[in-house]
């Protein structure tokens, strides 16, 4: 069972947790439900690597806010980890372990109801900010951009429906791929999300390539080791094209160029 967190001042999260705790048991610190489990915490969910301390689930979902500078509105979803330095939650250069398939069939679940979200950009996030230490996969479900959309209740509540139905049915399985390349918002990863056959691990975006070394590539494998794919963006990749080449040379990942 997979449990879904909220930090209590984080507006977003924390009024999408309030309308799936309404239906639950509430059991301690622990809403009980038949298809997950939820709690609300008390500190940041980027800097929540201490969950597993107290809590064993099979994964954890973190329902939250997002924000961006150029105040687009987005609903985004993506996995954790850092590449280089930590500076918003989890640990240097390490990753968490991806949750491929529920975010698949949540971003296709979300674009599946469009019409619902007209104003926003659907899309994923390539990997960043923590929590990066969990031992179970992890994935963040996030509404943007601005306190606005933080603090509308029905557009929260109709994210957190379908963050519901995605939970509360099978979820299928996909071949996973590692994606290297593209920007913060990697148009050509959402899209196979989205069209595609492939379910993604960890997204290391271009700016993060001149941080891929072999000790960090070593730990990345060893984090997505469901992936069987490797997904380039080819025009994507900057200067360090060979490096991801001669890397990739090492393993049994199929490369595939987009």
């Amino acid at each position: 069972m997979e449990l879904l967190v909220a930090y209590a001042d984080d507006p977003a999260g924390h009024n999408m947790a309030k309308f799936l705790c309404k239906n639950m048991t509430q059991d301690g610190d622990v809403f009980r439900g038949d298809f997950y489990d939820l709690i609300i915490i008390p500190t940041p969910a980027i800097s929540a690597d201490w969950l597993e301390e107290k809590y064993d689930y099979d994964g954890f979902v973190f329902l939250s806010k997002h924000a961006a500078e150029s105040g687009v509105l987005a609903l985004t979803c993506h996995s954790t980890g850092n590449f280089s330095e930590a500076k918003f939650g989890g640990k240097n250069r390490q990753v968490a372990i991806p949750h491929p398939d529920l975010q698949k069939k949540y971003l296709q679940t979300l674009k599946a109801h469009q019409y619902d979200f007209a104003e926003f950009d659907i899309t994923i996030e390539a990997t960043h900010h923590g929590p990066t230490d969990l031992k179970k996969p992890a994935i963040f479900i996030e509404i943007g951009t601005t306190e606005k959309q933080w603090t509308d209740e029905n557009l929260c509540h109709r994210v957190a429906k379908l963050v519901h139905e995605v939970m509360s049915n099978d979820i299928p399985k996909n071949p996973v791929a590692l994606c290297f390349g593209g920007t913060h918002y990697p148009t050509k990863f959402t899209q196979q999300l989205l069209d595609g056959k492939y379910a993604l691990g960890t997204v290391i975006p271009k700016h993060a390539l001149d941080n891929l070394d072999e000790e960090l590539f070593s730990h990345i494998l060893k984090q997505n080791n469901m992936a069987t794919f490797a997904l380039l963006d080819w025009n994507g990749l900057g200067p360090n094209k060979q490096k991801v080449l001669d890397l990739l040379e090492s393993t049994e990942l199929e490369v595939v160029k987009l």
